[in-house]
């Protein structure tokens, strides 16, 4: 029976707002990621879809975010295999100082994490939540280069994204046999 995953990115924060690169370190949800957060839940109240069980990144945005999203009405779990591609000393700085992608192993110099590192520990943790039994719908809220690497290794360097990976973007995978398809990419900002 296939299980269903919703991987999505954290509301707009202040580094957002700011070209500032994040990675690891945090910034608050601004009043506008406060709202996407908000739209993100009424989608899926919209849609009539209930979770088994949410997690998220260890970066208070994202925890943020997840409460916002299901209005604070269940439990979850924070996980660090979940957070933001590691930027070393990139972090905090303007977005202007990043090299042209792809990244590759660029920011492991600097102390980040490699492409292929994030690829693995994203795809890694969001595996190894899906082939528990008890989770069969899941929300996993994380962010915008993690989302965009789990895309990466778990469907191909191919998909195009026609919006790219907003604040709040939801990506819908089903999940059967160990193997991940994307069914959608839902934008909820675009939606209203």
């Amino acid at each position: 029976m296939a299980k269903t995953l919703y991987l999505m990115r954290h509301g707009e924060t202040l580094f957002n707002v700011r070209h500032k690169i994040q990675g690891w370190c945090d910034s608050p949800l601004t009043a506008n990621g406060i709202a996407q957060a908000k739209l993100a839940g009424q989608y899926f109240r919209d849609q009539g879809i209930k979770f088994d069980h949410a997690f998220c990144s260890t970066a208070e945005r994202t925890s943020d975010t997840l409460e916002l999203v299901t209005a604070n009405s269940m439990p979850y779990q924070r996980l660090k295999g979940l957070r933001e591609w590691g930027f070393g000393v990139y972090e905090g700085q303007d977005e202007a100082l990043n090299p042209q992608p792809p990244y590759g192993d660029y920011f492991k110099q600097f102390g980040g994490e490699t492409q292929h590192e994030v690829e693995e520990r994203i795809y890694g943790t969001v595996l190894n939540l899906m082939q528990q039994p008890e989770n069969q719908t899941i929300l996993a809220v994380s962010h915008g280069g993690a989302c965009h690497n789990f895309l990466r290794r778990a469907v191909g360097s191919t998909t195009k994204l026609t919006h790219g990976v907003r604040n709040c973007t939801i990506f819908k995978y089903e999940f059967a046999a160990d193997h991940f398809k994307l069914l959608d990419v839902i934008y909820p900002d675009l939606l209203s």
